[in-house]
């Protein structure tokens, strides 16, 4: 009896209870008799697909059937970029895989970063798609295209780092300032003596590069003091404009003109460059370590990292920010802008060489 009670095969009733719907919504779903909420019905189905409900794959069919055609739209950055190419992947794969749309992504990646070509972009992709999330530097030209298209209903979304646009239907990232304020934490527990540290940006238009600045300058400006009445200063920020190359030349000259460094963060790209650079040391017989601590897991900092390059590494959560910001992006379609932009703000993952 205990056995043919635990094979019996699940019911509506039981569908509606694991989905915590009454038992006239699963029916509504399960025949398309009467329209229900998209999140509801997807719910829904995922219960089904819990407990193995024997008309989950008909329920599938009847969603994607009746989800509404969405294309949502993604500038980025440099396409040549590991990291780059591992955003544009994972928010591909967010949009085909979201239930409540039949989505297409639409990602362009841009070489020319100014904010001439970040603002065309922004029109012309905008022009395609029902939302549109964009990787770019704050400036006027792009604020006004983001204006632009919130006048034409198309929601904007910064993601990676914030803008000042006042229309920005929202942002999607990490919190910048504990970013910062977790690198100076780790470059002080790990250096062997105070002394100088630094900091590299992409650029100081990049709100998020700016907040990585501000929370590393506030850590050391409270708890900087080492022992012996040292302590570690923080230098002025260099700047990469995400290059490798111009990365790699600025971290030469910082080790020439501060040969007692102690302390670096790459809060910004480039960071092939200054890896480069750290290796090119090592191998011409510099044994002095430098704590290095830097943005994104890629097959450049794995290594990095496994060679004792680089000490740490502060990622962001590639899948979860795709999905959360597809969802996010999805609910603005079509609604009254919100009183304040929607905050998608994720917890960074991190990376030692203990932990790959």
């Amino acid at each position: 009896m205990e056995r043919r009670a635990a094979m019996r095969r699940p019911t509506i009733t039981d569908l509606a209870r694991e989905a915590e719907v009454s038992i006239s919504t699963v029916d509504r779903v399960l025949n398309g008799r009467l329209p229900v909420h998209p999140q509801t019905a997807s719910r829904v189905l995922a219960a089904a697909d819990r407990i193995g409900f024997y008309a989950a794959g008909l329920i599938r069919q009847r969603l994607e059937a009746q989800a509404p055609a969405r294309r949502l739209g993604f500038v980025l950055q440099q396409r040549s970029a590991p990291f780059y190419q591992a955003l544009g992947a994972a928010l591909r794969e967010a949009v085909l895989a979201c239930r409540t749309i039949r989505g297409q992504p639409v990602i362009e990646y841009l070489d020319d970063l100014t904010p001439a070509a970040v603002s065309d972009a922004l029109r012309r992709i905008g022009g395609q798609t029902d939302a549109l999330a964009l990787v770019a530097a704050d400036h006027a030209h792009v604020s006004r295209a983001i204006d632009e298209l919130h006048e034409q209903a198309v929601p904007v979304f910064a993601l990676l780092s914030d803008l000042t646009a006042p229309t920005r239907a929202g942002y999607a990232g990490l919190d910048s300032r504990k970013a910062g304020r977790f690198a100076g934490w780790a470059i002080s527990r790990l250096a062997r003596v105070p002394g100088p540290v630094a900091i590299m940006l992409g650029s100081h238009r990049y709100l998020g590069h700016e907040l990585c600045e501000l929370g590393y300058r506030s850590y050391f400006r409270e708890t900087g003091t080492g022992g012996s009445g040292s302590s570690f200063k923080v230098l002025e920020a260099l700047v990469s404009l995400e290059e490798p190359r111009l990365a790699y030349e600025a971290t030469a000259d910082l080790l020439r003109r501060t040969p007692d460094l102690v302390g670096l963060y790459v809060a910004g790209g480039g960071i092939e460059g200054v890896i480069g650079m750290l290796r090119d040391r090592i191998q011409g017989g510099e044994t002095g370590h430098l704590v290095t601590v830097c943005n994104e897991l890629t097959g450049v900092t794995r290594a990095a990292l496994i060679d004792g390059i680089v000490d740490v590494v502060i990622a962001h959560p590639l899948e979860r920010i795709a999905n959360d910001l597809v969802a996010a992006m999805i609910h603005s379609i079509g609604r009254p802008s919100p009183a304040a932009p929607v905050q998608v703000m994720l917890p960074f993952e991190l990376y030692t060489p203990e932990n790959l």
